[in-house]
């Protein structure tokens, strides 16, 4: 039953999906049984929760994101990521600090990605064509 329950646990603190996700220490607080974790996508960040039965995910769209704040604590570091939308802000407890750095610039090279490709290059050539 202790092994059953021990690999319950190990289970829903597995990563969520593929790609850049990060977990928070199971020694930092909120969680020691189900970590937080925070996937950044080229087009989201979402912040995933797994729960006993169930899960907590809360998903902004990138254009979306209007700051991501970074305190450092002694042994780790909480992560604030904000939007444009007024909504509440995800707020992330016990990431490593390297970890924390890295959401923050994957987010900032994915925005910066989005707002350099021009939107409508074919329209503005029929447009100047007259």
């Amino acid at each position: 039953m202790v092994v059953a329950l021990a690999l319950f646990f190990w289970w829903k603190g597995q990563p969520f999906a593929d790609g850049d996700v990060f977990r928070a220490s199971r020694l930092s607080r909120g969680n020691r049984w189900f970590p937080t974790q925070v996937l950044i996508t080229p087009t989201a960040v979402v912040h995933y929760t797994p729960e006993v039965v169930g899960r907590k995910e809360h998903s902004i769209h990138i254009v979306h994101v209007a700051s991501v704040s970074i305190d450092t604590n002694l042994f780790f570091s909480d992560v604030l990521i904000e939007t444009s939308g007024g909504t509440t802000p995800v707020t992330c407890h016990g990431h490593k600090k390297a970890d924390a750095v890295r959401m923050k610039q994957l987010i900032e090279q994915y925005q910066t990605a989005i707002y350099r490709t021009p939107v409508n290059s074919g329209r503005q050539s029929e447009v100047a064509r007259g």
